[in-house]
């Protein structure tokens, strides 16, 4: 698969007992591609993986592959406790039909190069599915430096991109220095979204995309074009924000509430946001709304 683009983290949606929501996550996902992203990415930190059984993980994918029928790609988020459920997750995505895995480092348990190369490389060699490396220090405090990516593509022949969320951008163009076009390069942290483009990246792995599509993929394509992009990326910035705060499924989700395609429920321990913390979220989101460009 082509890794460019704006491809979406998808939320997962819940009915009222918390079982997940099918119709809507097929819905949700038909309308992305609609408004311009080129696929979509589940079970990722946004679709709240760690709180969904296996049985469910995969009950996800084929109702997306179902959804989408051949139109865009899915993309399946690769996290676990343990690398042999990761390795069956994988075999189960490419059974699936998806198109591509985000592999992640393994939850909680984080340590040194030679395990967690042993962990992600097991799931990139688990199938012949394309692979994007999810390098994400902050949350899974593991950090994929440069020269171990650049090891990790020579030694695996289906590892084709790198979703950078470490919010250095400088890794962009550390990464496109040393492997040039051999790996896509793409941005996972939606507020330096404009400056990891001009730094080198090609493709978007974004949060807010599942409330406003179409402002996502118009800003994502200004900054490639690097042409009136500065008014639109002001606009948008304090909602781009929300996905970089702990509470970002809840925010993310309350936006897609707000504007009619979701609902803001989320799995516990995540608790709905209330009090000053949601009136504060509103307040934000109302002030863009009543700015929103017309594109």
């Amino acid at each position: 698969m082509e890794w460019t683009g704006v491809i979406p983290a998808m939320t997962t949606a819940f009915n009222p007992d918390y079982t997940v929501d099918h119709a809507f996550v097929g819905k949700h996902a038909q309308w992305l591609l609609e408004n311009g992203c080129r696929g979509v990415v589940a079970l990722g930190s946004l679709g709240e993986s760690a709180t969904l059984r296996f049985d469910e993980k995969v009950a996800i994918l084929k109702t997306l592959v179902a959804a989408l029928d051949g139109k865009g790609p899915v993309v399946a988020g690769i996290a676990s406790l343990s690398t042999a459920e990761a390795v069956d997750l994988a075999k189960a995505a490419q059974d699936a039909g998806c198109s591509g895995l985000m592999v992640l480092p393994p939850y909680v348990y984080s340590t040194d190069w030679r395990e967690m190369k042993a962990h992600v490389e097991a799931v990139i060699r688990a199938t012949s599915l394309s692979c994007m490396l999810y390098n994400n220090p902050v949350a899974y405090k593991t950090d994929f430096l440069t020269h171990q990516i650049t090891e990790l593509a020579k030694e695996n022949a289906n590892l084709h991109a790198v979703k950078e969320s470490s919010g250095d951008v400088r890794r962009a163009t550390a990464l496109k220095a040393v492997c040039g076009d051999r790996l896509s390069i793409l941005v996972g942290v939606d507020d330096v979204l404009v400056e990891a483009v001009r730094a080198g990246a090609v493709g978007w792995v974004a949060g807010l995309v599942c409330a406003m599509p179409r402002e996502s993929v118009a800003l994502f394509e200004a900054a490639r074009a690097r042409a009136n992009v500065d008014e639109l990326y002001a606009w948008f910035l304090p909602l781009l924000r929300m996905d970089t705060v702990p509470k970002f499924v809840q925010l993310i989700k309350l936006v897609q509430q707000e504007v009619g395609m979701g609902h803001e429920r989320v799995r516990p321990p995540r608790l709905t946001l209330d009090g000053s913390e949601r009136a504060a979220a509103l307040e934000t989101l109302r002030t863009a709304l009543a700015n929103r460009p017309k594109l």
